[in-house]
């Protein structure tokens, strides 16, 4: 669709809260939105030019296609939305990225049941508890729980054959009172079963029923003047009672409550969650969220609660917070706490977002730093009069002379800046003229950016040696831009730079980083050039190949493209595959075509 047709489809979409989503001309998902009303929300990118970021007006550039899917609430919307973002990935959503793997604790579902840590949640395995925010923090709950109770930690089978049959003897775990030895049927299984129980209940932080119990049976002894057996009964409160010690953080009637808060920048969000189990943490994370399309706070705080509370698998139905949470499913309330130790726990949350928030920004400082120190050696070792803050890189790239192709690659302040790399096709020179070649890709960027009144580099880097670099300089004399932007030429074998209308090169010391940053964007560059030619070949190999079938044109050519990138892989795609694609009746041409 054109921009015209898609702002008068957008009128026409329903005023219902839903998902929307937006396609390239590649019919490639680039964004998910979620919205209240999706007529509104969509119409909203095609009519507020005003203060929108330059983000927005590049997605609204590249949408293509519109479609849309109505829901029964905002909340339902939102979790089609993180669905959808999470299956496709789509380059304008913000992703909660996570390459980590929490532990959990499991019950093993089996007789006698075992409990065990793990990494990895397998359904049907048993029953697990968690994630644990560090392996530190998993340990201490196991090993409260085999202080308190006798649960076996050998891997038998204890079927009821296997220990009828005596296959398994006690051991060391069972002479030092770490286990009752339910593998020589010296406990039963109603008697273990009542530990796991109870173990289950530390498990999932309900320690107030376990030091009642302890409480109760203490007390129960000591009245029946049985009182080693309410001396056993103290040492296990007191273990619980030193655990509770280190865990508490408010008070112990705050329990089964999320707390989630929010800190941010123009680029970043910094969000905090906890789970509240009795005034103690049980599972805690921090993330840092890099802004899309400058979403707002409370936009990201909803995404971001939906997917904590998935891997947390919470089912509190109250959550605290320091701004409001706009997205809530059903039966859940929003507290934004003022005083008291409510306020406290928002208040923790918030520090650890704050923390976060900090370290990021003093590293990304850092790095600023080191960079702009790499910038001044390059400027240095150059001789430049200004800081060559904005450098763009220039190469050729052909095969035995054909499909001739250029890149170039830009780097703002040291670092690649890819959204303004630029792929060439070659279009005034005939052959494998390297020198021409440069000299029109050149003579066209600059040209570009002097009608369009853009800024021009501060440094021109030409991937080769004098050759190269004084056809770009007659480019530049062309358009009356030599001597007005430094321009440089660097030879791969020897590392030689070159200058325009210098005989002898410049070699700089092979440990500079300034060498090293003019090498990394001479190599980005030829690598942009290699993949873009590599496309083009593919794709011209393939047109060849097909368009010459009779009823197969460019469009069909286009789709089977874009799902099998290669010709081999079309050659060994079945007939079912090419019909799920192209239909049968071009699926039979191609087929018929394929050469044995």
């Amino acid at each position: 669709m054109l921009h015209d047709e898609l702002k008068r489809y957008a009128l026409h979409l329903p005023d219902s809260p839903g998902v929307y989503r937006f396609y390239n001309s590649e019919h490639q998902l680039i964004y998910v939105g979620k919205a209240k009303s999706i007529k509104k929300r969509v119409n909203s990118y095609f009519s507020k030019i005003a203060g929108t970021s330059r983000k927005t007006l590049r997605l609204v550039s590249e949408i293509s296609k519109i479609e849309y899917t109505v829901s029964n609430t905002e909340f339902d919307a939102l979790l089609l939305e993180n669905n959808l973002i999470k299956e496709n990935q789509p380059k304008y959503n913000i992703l909660l990225k996570d390459d980590k793997t929490f532990p959990y604790l499991c019950i093993v579902k089996e007789r006698f049941p075992r409990i065990i840590s793990t990494r990895k949640y397998i359904t049907g395995q048993g029953e697990y508890f968690g994630p644990y925010a560090s392996v530190v923090a998993m340990k201490s709950v196991l090993e409260l729980v085999r202080k308190l109770y006798t649960i076996r930690t050998c891997t038998f089978q204890l079927s009821a054959s296997n220990i009828q049959q005596k296959k398994f003897k006690v051991c060391l775990e069972f002479h030092i009172g770490n286990c009752k030895g339910p593998c020589e049927a010296l406990q039963t299984e109603e008697d273990y079963l009542y530990d796991i129980d109870h173990a289950r209940n530390i498990l999932k932080g309900n320690l107030s029923i376990i030091e009642k119990y302890f409480a109760e049976q203490m007390k129960l002894a000591a009245d029946q003047l049985s009182f080693e057996r309410a001396q056993f009964y103290k040492e296990k409160l007191t273990v619980l009672e030193r655990f509770q010690s280190k865990s508490l953080v408010v008070n112990r009637a705050l329990t089964d409550i999320d707390v989630i808060t929010i800190t941010s920048t123009d680029e970043y969000a910094y969000v905090n969650y906890m789970l509240i189990k009795e005034g103690a943490i049980i599972y805690s994370k921090t993330i840092e969220i890099k802004k899309q399309l400058s979403e707002p706070d409370n936009e990201l705080l909803a995404f971001a609660l939906l997917d904590f509370r998935s891997n947390a698998r919470s089912v509190n139905t109250t959550v605290f917070s320091n701004i409001e949470v706009h997205i809530l499913p059903d039966g859940i309330e929003n507290v934004l706490p003022k005083i008291g130790d409510k306020k406290k726990l928002v208040s923790l949350s918030l520090k650890n977002a704050l923390e976060m928030k900090k370290e990021r920004e003093v590293l990304r400082a850092e790095k600023r730093s080191k960079t702009s120190e790499v910038v001044e050696i390059l400027k240095r070792d150059l001789h430049l009069a200004h800081l060559p803050m904005v450098i763009e890189c220039f190469d050729n790239s052909n095969f035995q002379g054909s499909e001739p192709v250029a890149s170039m690659v830009r780097f703002v302040n040291g670092k690649p800046d890819k959204r303004n790399y630029r792929h060439y096709n070659i279009k005034t020179v005939t052959g494998p003229n390297d020198f021409e070649s440069m000299k029109e890709i050149v003579g066209r960027r600059y040209k570009r950016l002097s009608d369009e009144e853009q800024p021009f580099p501060d440094l021109i880097v030409i991937d080769g040696g004098k050759g190269q670099l004084s056809s770009a300089c007659e480019a530049l004399k062309t358009l009356d831009l030599y001597g007005t932007i430094p321009i440089i030429g660097i030879a791969k074998k020897l590392e030689e730079i070159y200058y325009p209308e210098d005989v002898l090169p410049l070699h700089i010391s092979k440990k500079s980083p300034g060498l090293l940053l003019l090498q990394q964007i001479r190599d980005e560059a030829h690598r942009f050039a290699i993949t873009f030619h590599r496309q083009k070949r593919s794709k011209n190999q393939l047109t060849t190949t097909l368009t010459g079938f009779e009823g197969i044109g460019e469009k069909t050519v286009t789709k089977l493209l874009q799902h099998f990138k290669s010709v081999k892989k079309i050659k060994e795609a079945s007939k079912e595959e090419l019909e799920k694609i192209i239909g049968k009746a071009k699926a039979s041409k191609i087929l018929s075509n394929k050469k044995p």
